[in-house]
Formats: C-alpha cells, sequence, structure tokens
C-alpha cells in the first residue's frame, strides 16, 4: 500500500494504453515514453505491462506501507527517500515507512515509477492506464491527489537485487534542443513546396499547450495550396473530409503552430495531417518541456521501422542485462 502525502503537478496511473479501440475512437493513452516506462518494470521483475506512475515537471511525495523493490526512470528528477538523494534507473529498496519526495524535474518532463507488481487499479478496456479526458481508468480516471491510497499488484515476475543498473550507455539523455524525427505525409500534399521546405528547416518552440492530448509549436506560418472546397470539409484550406490520426500525426490548423497530437489525443479529425512522428521518437517528445526547441527531420518509412527494430534490440539487450 502507498500513500499519496502529495500529489505532484500530474501524477497518473499508465500502462502500455488501451490498444485495439481506434475504430470506436477511444485514443490508447498509456505511457508517454514507451522506453522509460518498460525499463522501469525491467529493474523490478515486473511483467512488461504492469502499470506505473506517469509523475509530470513536479513529482509526488508517496509513503510506502510495506518493504518493496521500486525503480525511476525518464526525465531527470531528482528523487530522495527520507531525505537522501537516491539514483534513478536502478533498483530500490524501500522499507515500510519510506517516504519517496523529488525535487523539481532538471531535464526531461516526465518520470515513471514502477513498484513490485505493479500499482493495481482496475482494469477499464484491457488496460489500467488513466484517460482524465473522460475519467476512465487508472486511479478514479484522474490524477492523483494529497490523501489517495494505492494498492500494488501480484505482477511480478522475478527477484531483482537491490542495486541493480542498466548499462549506461542505454540511459537517455535529454537536452533543450530535440531532433524529432518524422514521416512525411499523410496530407502534406496540401501544403505549397515553399512550406513543405520551411516545416522542416524552421525550429519551433514548444508553447505551454503541451500535454498528452499534443504538443503546439510556434516558429512560422506554413502555406496551403489553393484548392477549391471539398464536400464535407471545412473552408479553411488546412480542412479536409475526415481523416483518422495516428499517434503521432502534425496537424497544422489554419497554417499556424503545428500540433503533435499525441496519446491522449483524439483519433480523427477535419484538419490535414503533413508528416507523423515516427514511434520511436514519441518517446523524445513526451521529454520536451514548454519553450525548447525542436527540429523536425523528414526520414522514410523504411528507416523509421529500422530504427524501431533498433530500439526493440536495445530493449532485449536490457532485459537480457538484468536476467
Amino acid at each position: 500500500m502507498i500513500k499519496v502525502l502529495k500529489s505532484g503537478l500530474q501524477t497518473t496511473v499508465q500502462d502500455q494504453g488501451r490498444r485495439g479501440l481506434y475504430e470506436i475512437g477511444m485514443p490508447p493513452s498509456g505511457a508517454m515514453d514507451q522506453f522509460a516506462f518498460r525499463v522501469a518494470n525491467m529493474l523490478v521483475g515486473n511483467h512488461p505491462n504492469a502499470a506505473v506512475l506517469e509523475m509530470t515537471y513536479i513529482g509526488p511525495e508517496l509513503q510506502f506501507e510495506q518493504d518493496t523493490q521500486i525503480s525511476l526512470t525518464g526525465g531527470n528528477i531528482p528523487p530522495k527517500i527520507n531525505g537522501e538523494a537516491v539514483p534513478m534507473w536502478e533498483t530500490l529498496q524501500v522499507k515500510a515507512g519510506d517516504i519517496l519526495a523529488f525535487d523539481f524535474v532538471r531535464s526531461g518532463a516526465r518520470t515513471y515509477l514502477a513498484v513490485e507488481g505493479g500499482i493495481d487499479v482496475p482494469l477499464v478496456m484491457n488496460s489500467r492506464s488513466t484517460y482524465t479526458l473522460i475519467g476512465i481508468g487508472g486511479f478514479e480516471g484522474r490524477a492523483l491527489a494529497a490523501g489517495d491510497v494505492l494498492q500494488t499488484g501480484d505482477l511480478h515476475q522475478r527477484r531483482i537485487p537491490a542495486g541493480t543498473t542498466i548499462d549506461k550507455t542505454f540511459i537517455p539523455s535529454y537536452g533543450k534542443n530535440h531532433e524529432i524525427r518524422v514521416v512525411v505525409g499523410l496530407c502534406s500534399y496540401r501544403l505549397t513546396e515553399e512550406s513543405k521546405q520551411a516545416f522542416l528547416e524552421t525550429e519551433w518552440t514548444v508553447t505551454p499547450e503541451a500535454n498528452r492530448i499534443g504538443y503546439r509549436h510556434k516558429g512560422q506560418r506554413l502555406q496551403f495550396v489553393e484548392r477549391e472546397q471539398p464536400f464535407g470539409a471545412g473552408s479553411n484550406p488546412s480542412n479536409v473530409t475526415d481523416l483518422g490520426y495516428p499517434i503521432g500525426s502534425i496537424q497544422v490548423p489554419d497554417g499556424v503552430e503545428p500540433i503533435v497530437l499525441l496519446h491522449d489525443a483524439v483519433t480523427g479529425g477535419g484538419y490535414a495531417t503533413v508528416a507523423t512522428v515516427i514511434s520511436t521518437d514519441l518517446n523524445r517528445m513526451a521529454q520536451i518541456k514548454t519553450n525548447e526547441k525542436v527540429k523536425f527531420v523528414s526520414v522514410s518509412l523504411e528507416e523509421a521501422l529500422n530504427i524501431r527494430r533498433e530500439r526493440n534490440e536495445v530493449l532485449r539487450d536490457i532485459a537480457n542485462q538484468l536476467i
């Protein structure tokens, strides 16, 4: 059992996500940084889909009511147990009565806390992930609040010795300038050639409107080619007849401020999507803060698949290291 003494800015229960329900308009939710999420569970010997706590910018203060093991991965949010600094990306032992607290995140944006056995909340549509927009999943469908009490589950597979770490070469670093790889499309043909080039050459700044739904960027206005308004589409040149929105797809309403749609975003709508962030770099998007800089880099679908294979090989290497 874990008592929430302070909630942090936004702390939610997340697992891999609510998969396979896009056709009914249900986004996956789930951990924004799937790499950090997976490694956190590995470090405490959990099932790969055990639920964790995702903490944004400011972590909570938690009191553990029994001896257990935990790990912390993702954004560097200096943790302390009973006031003493402890490392991240390592298997940690906590004892009954111990209090875990955090400083403000120093690099990155989201940190993951895995607990031996996982966070035990009811399954909703086969997932424990929180989707706060409609209040389902996680802990009562919302971010944690002071006074909440969390139960731990039974999704523990093997004992990992306290002090176990992963190879430092596997630990991501998070700066303030980011290159995010994208596959250009689906509706990039709607942009003028000059604006296609500008989209990739501009150094975009993340606005304060950056959350689990999407990240909005400011830089310069993009122009769309003139066209006759299609039946069923809006009058703005950025409008199309409805599209499905893949996770990571980038829409540019009225050519102003590209929005990268993320894990809690709507699944479709009437704006042209001009590119899609590759799945591996969605982890990087999760660790970008307001006012940091982003440059979009075009890669082919084949390159994106190779990058995903390489990341999966890294996860396998980490898992093998910990066995």
